[in-house]
């Protein structure tokens, strides 16, 4: 005799996670929150459902420019796979063109498809600038992501103004001191 393999809906195990905190999932107050939960998540994973070259668009262009461009203070907001738990912050990005540009409205969509999956900040650092290493080939890629993460102020260290700051450093801001210095000075708050 073959097992029945009952598959639970979203609605479902919120329901069921609900009844396991000790609440009752059928008090006014709670009837809509599986169908609530579910659409968040969905929104707040949604990364998982976009594809990089969807996003690109065609939107590399041929260009002989070759100074830093950097598009700084792009708000994120995601969720620590290990709490599910949101962190968010700011990333600021840097490239070097090499013949290629991007249009600047990219950067930040490339930091939503990252940030809108459960994620680790380091990892999420080191996608965002491979992605654009990888699809313009520039003389360096500069990424410096600052998140908040709530599993550290509302739960454990309990460290309400703490701010962890991440980086991922490819071609010249790698290899160049004065280059990854020339970054971070523009990226400097009020600078």
């Amino acid at each position: 005799m073959s097992e029945v393999k009952i598959e639970l809906g979203l609605e479902d195990l919120v329901r069921e996670f609900l009844a396991k905190l000790g609440e009752d999932p059928e008090r006014e107050g709670l009837l809509k929150t599986p169908y609530r939960v579910a659409r968040a998540y969905e929104f707040l994973t949604k990364g998982y459902k976009q594809d990089i070259e969807t996003v690109m668009n065609n939107a590399v262009f041929k260009e002989k420019y070759n100074q830093i461009v950097i598009v700084k203070d792009i708000d994120f907001y995601s969720l620590c796979e290990h709490h599910l738990l949101p962190f968010f912050g700011k990333v600021h990005i840097a490239y070097i063109p090499n013949g290629k540009i991007v249009g600047l409205s990219k950067m930040p969509r490339i930091v939503e498809v990252f940030a809108r999956r459960l994620q680790v900040q380091e990892r999420m650092t080191e996608q965002i600038a491979e992605t654009l290493y990888t699809y313009l080939e520039p003389h360096g890629v500069g990424v410096v992501v600052e998140g908040q993460h709530l599993c550290m102020m509302m739960r454990g260290v309990e460290k309400q103004n703490t701010v962890a700051t991440t980086s991922a450093m490819l071609g010249e801001f790698h290899e160049d001191v004065k280059t990854r210095e020339e970054f971070l000075n523009l990226i400097r708050r009020g600078g």
